[in-house]
């Protein structure tokens, strides 16, 4: 992907990134995952986004930045969600990558998120892998220490494509994108309802596949 893909509204952007591979590269370890599940925020006029009312801290600041870079926080005090920023510089929406599935690494995601072999976990823990922004982070082991980096140059990155072996194996687009409202995001007021909310319908990653 160029820095174009990410310099478009964060609905935009949202909508567009399901379905790319998400790779992690981090200690000779490769892990290649799809995009299933995430949710667009739309800068200072969308109540459930960090930076409402142009909020600018030194939390928000990669927000802020050119379409493409990495917003990482912490929720809970213990769990990591990834964000891009999307539009271009001083325009801070962004995307939240919710959920996705994964293809190749199996065993260093299985590792990262239990410490045990892909193949001695549950049927639970499988299903529940990569279902969540959350647990997601935990098993590409992103963390605080790609904030404010590119996506386009930082050990993780979003393509087309990738290699199985010497096979290029591209990206699928024959699917449907379900909408629904965000997650978790009472507090938004009216915000709360917007249907901002984009994930591959009946892929088995998505973390809820109906929202009330």
């Amino acid at each position: 992907m160029d820095i174009d893909f990410f310099r478009k509204d964060g609905i935009s952007v949202a909508k567009n990134i399901l379905g790319k591979y998400l790779i992690r590269e981090y200690d000779n370890k490769k892990i290649v995952t799809k995009i299933v599940e995430t949710e667009g925020y739309m800068g200072i006029n969308d109540k459930a986004a960090h930076v409402y009312k142009d909020k600018k801290t030194d939390r928000t600041k990669p927000l802020y930045l050119d379409g493409g870079h990495i917003y990482v926080y912490l929720i809970y005090g213990m769990y990591y969600c990834l964000n891009l920023s999307a539009n271009v510089e001083n325009i801070p929406e962004c995307v939240l990558i919710r959920a996705v599935e994964p293809i190749n690494g199996l065993e260093d995601i299985a590792y990262n998120r239990f410490g045990k072999s892909y193949e001695n976990l549950s049927n639970y823990q499988k299903k529940n892998i990569t279902n969540g922004p959350g647990k997601l982070c935990m098993a590409l082991n992103i963390n605080k220490e790609l904030n404010s980096r590119s996506i386009l140059d930082s050990g993780l990155y979003i393509s087309d494509f990738y290699y199985d072996g010497n096979k290029k194996i591209y990206s699928d687009n024959e699917f449907e994108i379900e909408t629904s409202k965000r997650i978790n995001i009472d507090y938004a007021e009216e915000a709360k309802d917007y249907l901002w909310r984009f994930y591959i319908k009946n892929n088995k990653y998505v973390s809820i596949n109906k929202v009330k």
